[in-house]
């Protein structure tokens, strides 16, 4: 996508607008002048990239649980939106562990009900239910899945959104089989960029070891991810939804990662973020408890290459960098919504 003018006066419903993910997505929707309504359970947090930003004073929102189906119909009717972008959802593993009820009731429940409010707001043509890479049974190989394999997470966390990517299909065929609305799904890697402040998600730790002086432990660092940019699924997504909103036959499910050359370990990640960082950041390795998690994972990208012309802009060095450009500008109290908006438009431009 080179420009927003497809998205210039669309109605665009998001939930989960005020996480990490929906922030940016949310930025980069007021910049195109869509007209965006949120729908979050949205409580205080200690920090947040949602309450740094200037993004509120331009959307509208509506503080509601996506478990709450009459909440968000009635939301969702009062908007009369043209395309909706499920992202809300408990997004961490390790939580889903400590909380496995609430990560199955919001992940699977959510899309149960976004979907029920979609089947009965006849304004939306397209709808994106974003899921995510570790959605499918991971046998620890080395090449990459594809949209056609085996769905089975392990954990609570990926399990939910494996139901959740089954419980699309199932509406698909059972109340969209006329192809009167575009259902697809999205299914991204790992995503990195200014103002993630996450518990147990490697930058963010890394950056708060930054800021406080120490040396940065990472408790998996030989296992390989799909490191990306947090622009580079959100421009994927707006580019699914727009074109299944113009043709409903790209309706379909997506793989949305990096490069080959950009899957790395985490511990070569903690290294690119030291080397950006500077300041004489070191990281080591460090045994930790904790539950299973995944050694390798990696995604084939093929589809949505072929099928969209869609590539990455920018390699896991570049998305380290913006991060650390994003950080460093914060710390020293700059406009944060003037570098998302600089780091948009020369993602653009990638």
């Amino acid at each position: 996508m080179k420009d927003f003018s497809f998205y210039k006066g669309k109605k665009v419903f998001v939930t989960g607008h005020t996480g990490f993910k929906g922030t940016w997505l949310s930025e980069v929707l007021s910049l195109a002048g869509a007209e965006v309504m949120g729908y979050s359970t949205y409580t205080e947090k200690p920090i947040s990239l949602y309450q740094l930003s200037a993004v509120k004073r331009n959307i509208r929102e509506v503080k509601g649980d996506v478990r709450d189906y009459i909440s968000m119909l009635n939301a969702m009717q009062s908007f009369q939106p043209d395309i909706v972008l499920h992202l809300a959802a408990q997004p961490l593993v390790r939580e889903s562990f400590a909380r496995p009820v609430d990560t199955f009731e919001i992940n699977v429940m959510g899309t149960v009900n976004i979907l029920e409010c979609v089947r009965h707001c006849d304004s939306v043509q397209s709808c994106l239910n974003v899921t995510t890479d570790k959605v499918y049974l991971n046998r620890e190989w080395v090449w990459g899945y594809r949209e056609d394999e085996k769905l089975d997470g392990y954990d609570p966390y990926s399990n939910s959104k494996s139901c959740s990517e089954l419980v699309t299909s199932s509406y698909k065929k059972s109340f969209f089989s006329d192809n009167h609305v575009g259902i697809s799904t999205a299914r991204a890697g790992n995503v990195i960029g200014g103002g993630d402040f996450a518990k147990d998600r490697i930058i963010p730790d890394c950056i708060r070891a930054a800021q406080a002086g120490r040396t940065i432990l990472v408790r998996n660092p030989n296992s390989t991810r799909p490191y990306q940019h947090v622009l580079e699924p959100i421009f994927a997504y707006l580019l699914i939804a727009q074109r299944q909103y113009e043709d409903r036959a790209y309706a379909d499910s997506y793989n949305v990662g990096p490069d080959e050359c950009d899957c790395i370990t985490t511990g070569e990640l903690a290294e690119l973020f030291c080397t950006c960082w500077g300041e004489g950041q070191a990281w080591k390795a460090e045994r930790m408890d904790g539950p299973h998690e995944a050694n390798f994972l990696k995604l084939d990208c093929s589809k949505i290459k072929s099928t969209f012309q869609w590539s990455p802009g920018w390699h896991v060095g570049e998305a380290v960098g913006r991060t650390v450009e994003w950080t460093k500008a914060w710390q020293a109290g700059e406009d944060v919504d003037g570098v998302m908006e600089m780091q948009i438009k020369q993602y653009m431009n990638a």
